[in-house]
């Protein structure tokens, strides 16, 4: 059968019922003409009230809880007088549901209004949430915990101890406090990251701050920064990072990219190799023109637990860690190394590693070089 036969034979009214967008099209006399499944499930008793009143229960529903937004007739008016779809939202049982407004013409020139709802994903939120939820109510639970415990040993200390010994109880319970908000604020920053991926923002911020950086003062900068601030444990003294870090970088190099989100990329990666590795073996960081000059590639390189083969599924999933001994003891959220990958492709590299269990990895991600 040719395509076009096979195209005739098609029920498109079938075809339309069946679609997995909610569809709804009204005539050049505001009746409502079709629907499909999937719209009846999104708009529920709604639909029954659209198919006796037409276009104006549709435009009631729309315009509901709107504010300052265009009305149903003003996105109509436009989308019939403009060739691209018109983007608009809903508010659905308490969800802004996103849809899409067009028009179509018939051979005689009558004019249809089509109206697309979207069913929203909530996959990802709710992955997302749990996870904040769970790491929130851990961290209110033992800094509330400990916060007690502190304030009962101040206001009633334990017969016989010193003012010394009441000290160092005191500081072990505001160390774990500490470490704690540490961890929420660590997670706070990759669900906002994670946001700016997922919600679509990334390339527009990429274009937005995207400069050339020299490499070799970003890195010495870089550097400078890990005795400021807490890379994996509040509680260990950032100069012991920088002292581990082995540095063989190019100094004529400069890469293409947003200062920012490289150094969140590569705090996130050095990050993994001083925290799977055992202090003091050396973390190298070294950086270099690939490629035949097209690419700056950074390689990190540690002596630690390796990542077992099986394992290679998980490394750049969301939310997902090793199961291995070496990596389950160590706080983590499965996240950064996902993160980074989103972030290293959205600026036209790419990120791998090599690994072997017990000897060691190298992580490695490649930038655009510039001239």
């Amino acid at each position: 059968m040719a395509k076009s036969d096979a195209l005739a034979a098609l029920n498109f009214q079938n075809v339309i019922k069946n679609m997995g967008t909610g569809l709804l099209i009204f005539d050049a006399q505001d009746k409502l003409i079709l629907d499909n499944l999937v719209a009846q499930q999104i708009l529920g008793p709604n639909l029954v009230l659209m198919r006796s009143e037409g276009w104006s229960a549709f435009a009631m529903l729309t315009d509901a809880n709107r504010g300052e937004q265009h009305p149903a007739n003003e996105i109509r008016a436009r989308a019939i007088h403009q060739a691209a779809p018109v983007r608009f939202h809903m508010l659905l049982l308490g969800v802004n549901t996103p849809c899409w407004a067009s028009s179509v013409k018939n051979e005689d020139g009558k004019v249809f209004t089509v109206i697309s709802i979207e069913r929203p994903d909530w996959h990802a939120l709710m992955e997302l949430m749990g996870t904040f939820r769970a790491e929130a109510r851990s961290a209110i639970t033992s800094t509330s915990g400990h916060a007690d415990f502190v304030r009962k040993l101040l206001n009633n200390p334990p017969k016989k101890t010193t003012v010394e010994d009441l000290g160092k109880r005191a500081m072990g319970m505001i160390d774990v406090i500490s470490s704690q908000m540490h961890r929420l604020q660590l997670l706070i920053d990759l669900l906002h990251r994670l946001e700016i991926i997922r919600t679509g923002q990334l390339p527009g911020l990429i274009e937005q701050r995207t400069t050339v950086i020299a490499v070799a003062d970003f890195i010495e900068d870089f550097v400078e920064e890990l005795s400021e601030e807490a890379l994996v444990d509040p509680n260990i003294d950032p100069d012991a990072y920088r002292d581990r870090l082995v540095l063989d970088v190019d100094d004529k190099l400069k890469v293409k990219a947003p200062k920012t989100m490289l150094r969140d990329i590569l705090r996130d990666v050095l990050r993994n190799s001083f925290m799977y590795s055992e202090s003091p073996a050396a973390v190298k960081l070294r950086v270099f023109s690939a490629t035949q000059g097209r690419h700056v590639q950074f390689d990190v390189t540690d002596e630690g637990c390796g990542i077992r083969a099986k394992e290679a599924d998980r490394v750049f999933q969301p939310f997902q860690r090793a199961r291995q001994p070496q990596v389950i003891r160590e706080y983590g959220y499965g996240l950064a190394l996902y993160l980074c990958k989103a972030e290293v492709e959205g600026m036209g590299g790419r990120i791998w590693y090599e690994s072997e269990e017990g000897v060691g990895t190298t992580f490695s991600f490649k930038l655009p070089i510039a001239d």
